[in-house]
């Protein structure tokens, strides 16, 4: 029967010689598998950047639906997740300066702060 190749990226086996692996790498659902699975591992400052330099896609905001997808070279997102997205990326500089500096950072996302917060403060408010 012979070796078989199986592509983590695909999720596909194929019978393993030169010309089929070769094939196989070269292609693009190979390809776009493959940049799916390293974008999972972007932090958000290299996703925000990109997507502030791309045009809005017109098509994606006219029907919410563009035929290219991922691979679409403008941007997708719109103001109020642009906007999501740099609150994240501020709070992640403020936590990585807050570590340099030797603060003790509790565990937990800023949204968990702000709840604890916004408690405390109506509680504060209604003594």
């Amino acid at each position: 029967m012979g070796k078989r190749y199986f592509c983590d990226y695909c999720d596909r086996s194929f019978q393993d010689n030169l010309h089929n692996r070769k094939k196989h790498l070269n292609g693009v659902q190979h390809l776009r598998a493959k940049r799916l699975w390293y974008d999972m591992f972007r932090d958000a400052a290299a996703i925000l950047q990109e997507e502030q330099s791309k045009k809005p896609c017109r098509k994606f905001l006219q029907t919410g639906q563009c035929d290219f997808g991922s691979n679409c070279r403008f941007s997708h997102m719109t103001e109020q997740d642009l906007e999501k997205l740099s609150a994240q990326v501020q709070g992640e500089q403020r936590l990585k300066e807050l570590r340099q500096e030797g603060a003790d950072v509790p565990p937990g996302t800023i949204e968990d702060w702000l709840e604890k917060r916004a408690k405390r403060l109506s509680a504060a408010q209604n003594n």
